[in-house]
């Protein structure tokens, strides 16, 4: 063994992010449906709404067959991630992470394409802040929760 220290985050739902989501998107699609003229703006705003709801049944409801179900960290930028439809992918998080007070978004490499987002209220407080230090600093922090990968 390694002795190196990893911890698996499971997330929850996030109703309060899900609904940020579609009042985002929902403005985006009065705005289009506004400047752009006749039915070409109606079809754009419904689009618009539509991928707003698709992108809060996956990413903040965690609904989607490819929903981020758990994070497993450890030191370095690796992250393994559970999704719903039980696979494991293995991810390279970028340097340049997010890390606020309500919200952590970690950046794939760029060629994956792929940021996850994960807001305060998908955690427990405690594994909120265990992401936190870790996203800021690259290293699991000894909590006694640590758990070797399986």
């Amino acid at each position: 063994m390694s002795g190196e220290r990893t911890l698996r985050i499971q997330l929850s739902p996030s109703r309060s992010l899900a609904a940020i989501i579609v009042v985002v998107h929902g403005g985006a699609a009065v705005c289009a449906g506004v400047f752009v003229a006749g039915s070409m703006g109606i079809w754009l705003g419904v689009l618009i709404a539509g991928l707003g709801i698709a992108a809060a049944w996956d990413r903040a409801l965690l609904r989607g067959r490819r929903s981020v179900r758990a994070l497993i960290i450890g030191s370095g930028d690796n992250v393994i991630l559970d999704l719903a439809n039980a696979q494991r992918v293995g991810l390279r998080i970028s340097p340049r992470r997010f890390v606020s007070a309500l919200v952590v978004i970690l950046p794939g490499a760029p060629w994956m394409r792929r940021n996850i987002v994960v807001w305060r209220d998908m955690l427990d407080p405690d594994s909120f802040r265990v992401l936190r230090l870790w996203a800021l600093w690259g290293r699991v922090p000894d909590t006694g929760t640590t758990q070797p990968v399986t």
